[in-house]
């Protein structure tokens, strides 16, 4: 179980018929009750003492904030400060203890609460304090502790970006569900991303119904339920834990080791993170799933801290957004499947046509071949085969110089690339085809020449590391179409699933998908000659793979990718590291998808790939991790 509930006991409080006087009072005596034992409380008052100041560092926000609460835009801190206490009446001279009573009254000040609708003041009290409360009623009047469910989750940061996290429902939040008739309170938790989020509707149960009986000072004689609460469904992924926390491990390794140089100092980059994908190649199950760096979805649950919420947001090391699904990343070599099934489908090459690489193609901008960069010479003659071997830059200029853009972007949507998957998750990412229609959404002119940048995975092409698994997955199985997906089930709390029809139209609707991806039918000859050079990459000596899978007793068909991405604050190149890949070669299963940022070298990632395939498929290979740093590397460069 990567999520469940478990059983906590909060604090919440009715409005009493008490003067202002014994609130405050009441008030600092739960405070002093909750710090004794450990516990903490609500505290969303934005004015901090010794010294004065905001709890924020944002003038627009501080600005916003005063005039939501009818403030003097000049006053200062201290000025508010006491403001409220003379608004709440606070008689208090220790400014430490009316602090405290402001934090409990502000709260209520922006939730409302009566007689019958509780504010929530801590969401997690220990038995000490709730026995402390019990046994002096009478001195804390419309006091009353509440069990209530508590989201856990039991190994830690595992499927992070997979499973969401959830905390308090927000005011808007709030206003939205009461809105569509939804049963909601302010005191309910609610998925704020992942599967948290966008299953909130099936993982929420049915409160139920607590009368309490009230003295007229207050105190609270009695409790019973009238109506039992029932718990909400129970979501089942199609992922593997045991393979989850492989691949999340594989992907961080990969990237530590290229950032620290283990792979030889030539080698060492700024890697700063990445995401990995595993997926059934013919039903389109994400097997895992894997972001890096990632959280902790505990944290979230009873108000995040913001010391570490501004690291979680950290610019492109922050760990909040799913790198698999809603980052755009431009591919690199990996797309030049692409290519060729174009130019074979297209009849602009055969499975026998063979290239000449000169090393510098001889139209538009006379772009170089990777090796004459590195060598100053081509590949010579090539078959499309070769060429994905070799990763032939000059060979799919050509195909794409005969072929033309159109072509080369019709086959790009088919194999589902600049269109969202359609997986149950949140805020996934289109992606962009390079092309005449992008460049025009993007004000540029799209002249004849980007299609040498375009037809080896550079220009405007940027898709998602998911997108790329998807396209993985469809080499493997044949051309074949598939639904991506991370849900297998979903049962409710009597036992009976729901009809999968049922929640797959309803998370389309949710996210906005309309699944119009055009049905072609690829040339089994032609894509096996695509097959067999990705078979080479990993299989043959000079494959950019080699180094890393020729120990491996499982053949797998692959493609390394380093694709440009611009320069960095200090003007050093970014290069992206991609490995895609499939297996069993013959009669495959899974595909598998790594991406690094700023890896360098594609050929890099596939260690991590490798790790994932001997996880999968059960092998224990002795003698396979030789001395990496001795390990010989070939690369295209883009």
């Amino acid at each position: 179980m990567l999520a469940g509930i478990d059983s906590g006991l909060a604090l919440e409080m009715y409005k009493s018929k008490i003067d202002n006087e014994t609130l405050n009072n009441t008030i600092l005596k739960i405070i002093q009750v909750l710090e004794a034992n450990g516990d903490t409380y609500v505290d969303q008052f934005p004015i901090a003492i010794d010294p004065f100041r905001f709890t924020y560092d944002d003038v627009e926000k501080q600005i916003k904030w005063k005039k939501n609460n009818k403030i003097d835009e000049n006053a200062t801190p201290e000025e508010i400060f006491y403001t409220f206490k003379d608004k709440y009446e606070i008689s208090n001279n220790d400014i430490t203890e009316i602090r405290k009573i402001i934090a409990i009254r502000y709260q209520i000040t922006q939730d409302g609460y009566s007689s019958t609708k509780s504010i929530r003041i801590s969401d997690q009290i220990s038995i000490t304090s709730r026995d402390i409360f019990n046994e002096k009623g009478d001195e804390f009047p419309g006091v009353s502790i509440v069990v209530q469910p508590i989201r856990t989750y039991p190994k830690g940061r595992l499927a992070s970006h997979i499973l969401g996290y959830t905390s308090k429902i927000g005011p808007d939040e709030l206003k939205e569900e009461i809105k569509k008739g939804n049963d909601y309170n302010q005191n309910d938790y609610y998925g704020k991303s992942g599967i948290e989020k966008v299953a909130e509707k099936y993982l929420k149960g049915q409160d139920g119904i607590k009368q309490i009986d009230m003295a007229v000072d207050g105190t609270i004689t009695d409790e019973y339920i009238e109506e039992e609460a029932i718990q909400g469904s129970d979501i089942i992924l199609t992922i593997d834990s045991n393979l989850q926390a492989v691949t999340e491990e594989a992907l961080k390794n990969n990237i530590e080791q290229i950032k620290n140089g283990d792979f030889g100092k030539n080698n060492q980059s700024n890697a700063t993170g990445g995401a990995m994908v595993v997926m059934n190649v013919n039903t389109g199950e994400i097997l895992a799933m894997a972001s890096y760096p990632d959280y902790e979805p505990s944290k979230f649950i009873f108000g995040i801290d913001s010391n570490t919420w501004k690291e979680y947001l950290a610019g492109e090391t922050g760990s909040i957004k799913n790198k698999a699904v809603s980052e755009n990343y431009s591919p690199g070599s990996i797309f030049k499947m692409v290519t060729a099934i174009a130019g074979l489908e297209t009849g602009t090459i055969t499975t026998t046509s063979k290239i000449n690489d000169t090393g510098v193609y001889p139209h538009w901008h006379n772009p170089v071949c990777w090796l004459w960069t590195s060598s100053h010479r081509g590949h010579g003659y090539l078959n499309v085969s070769g060429a994905i071997q070799h990763s032939c830059n000059f060979f799919f200029y050509d195909v794409g110089y005969r072929m033309g853009i159109d072509n080369l972007v019709k086959y790009t949507k088919y194999f589902g690339l600049g269109t969202k998957t359609g997986v149950e998750l949140p805020t996934e990412a289109t992606g962009q085809i390079s092309g005449p229609e992008t460049s025009k959404k993007l004000n540029k002119t799209w002249y004849a020449g980007d299609t040498l940048s375009a037809v080896i995975g550079q220009g405007d092409n940027s898709f998602t590391p998911i997108q790329m698994t998807k396209y993985a997955s469809m080499l493997a199985n044949g051309g074949k179409n598939i639904d991506v997906t991370i849900i297998k089930s979903i049962e409710k709390a009597d036992g009976t699933q729901v009809p999968k029809q049922e929640y797959e139209q309803y998370f389309n609707e949710y996210l906005g998908i309309s699944n119009e991806q055009e049905d072609l039918q690829i040339n089994p000859e032609n894509l096996e000659a695509v097959r067999e050079g990705m078979k080479s990459v990993t299989s043959e000596s000079g494959g950019t793979a080699y180094s890393i899978f020729r120990n491996f007793n499982i053949e797998v068909g692959g493609k390394t990718g380093s694709a440009q991405a611009g320069t960095d604050a200090n003007g050093n190149k970014i290069t992206h590291a991609w490995f895609l890949g499939f297996a069993p070669f013959d009669s495959p299963e899974i595909a598998v998808v790594v991406f690094v940022e700023n890896g360098g070298h594609g050929s890099l990632t596939a260690y991590a790939a490798r790790d994932v395939m001997q996880q999968y498929f059960g092998m224990n290979h002795e003698g396979i991790n030789e001395d990496i740093e001795a390990t010989s590397y070939v690369e295209e460069q883009n």
